[in-house]
């Protein structure tokens, strides 16, 4: 796959950080042109700069219709082409079921489920009769498995299952295949600041926490060509610890 998207062009949603950037950075490597959108500019930049320059940092919001559109659009433009959409803008609040409030859910439902909702429909509304492209999006373990600790999250991310489902179902025969990655734990540079990155690694029965490069391997793959057939799939990524 060293040259699986030479003359492409990619657009990828949260990629100053973590699982984003190891993502734009893989498919930069792979010959694609990375339109990486993030709310942090400079975050964004580096990981332009760190593509070797072989794309655009764009900033907007992704969480309202009308700018999430225009946002697709600046990056189309920028691009000349966009052959895939990847979705890993998203966000991670953690609030004990009983703590959380209206602001939480707000935030929550804005950037994990509407977010991804307008990014995906806007790729979609550009890929018709285009030809065709496809969709990543990032959902979570958490859509399946009960999380005490971040409920709203975990809702969320049931939601962007049930979102790729639908969208998988709509527009396959455009040739637009929509699918997501629904990873465990990954050991991002802020993950490995937790307390808790040990413990899930020691009750994965790989062994260990899955390497950002892990997931982006798969979303690279979802993302290519090379997926011919599947379409409104959720892929779990989890080194088997969702089935211990």
């Amino acid at each position: 796959m060293a040259d699986a998207f030479a003359g492409k062009g990619i657009i990828v949603t949260g990629g100053g950080n973590g699982l984003g950037r190891a993502t734009a950075l893989m498919l930069a490597t792979r010959g694609g042109r990375v339109a990486v959108l993030d709310i942090d500019k400079a975050a964004a930049e580096a990981t332009v700069a760190a593509a070797g320059g072989n794309g655009v940092a764009l900033v907007g919001d992704i969480t309202r219709k009308e700018p999430a559109f225009a946002l697709f659009g600046q990056a189309a433009a920028a691009l000349g082409r966009v052959d895939a959409l990847v979705n890993c803008a998203g966000v991670y609040p953690r609030r004990p079921i009983l703590e959380i409030n209206d602001e939480d859910w707000e935030f929550s439902f804005s950037v994990n489920v509407r977010g991804t909702h307008y990014m995906c429909a806007a790729a979609a509304a550009h890929m018709q009769g285009k030809g065709g492209g496809r969709i990543v999006n990032v959902a979570s373990i958490d859509a399946f498995k009960a999380h005490a600790p971040n409920a709203h999250y975990a809702a969320m991310k049931a939601a962007v299952v049930s979102l790729t489902r639908s969208f998988g179902a709509e527009f396959a025969r455009d040739g637009i295949l929509v699918n997501a990655v629904a990873p465990a734990a990954i050991a991002t540079e802020k993950a490995k600041q937790s307390d808790w990155l040990a413990e899930h690694a020691r009750n994965t029965p790989i062994g260990r926490a899955a390497e950002p490069d892990d997931i982006a391997d798969v979303i690279c793959f979802l993302a290519s060509e090379a997926n011919r057939y599947i379409a409104g799939e959720t892929v779990v990524v989890s080194g088997a610890y969702l089935i211990r």
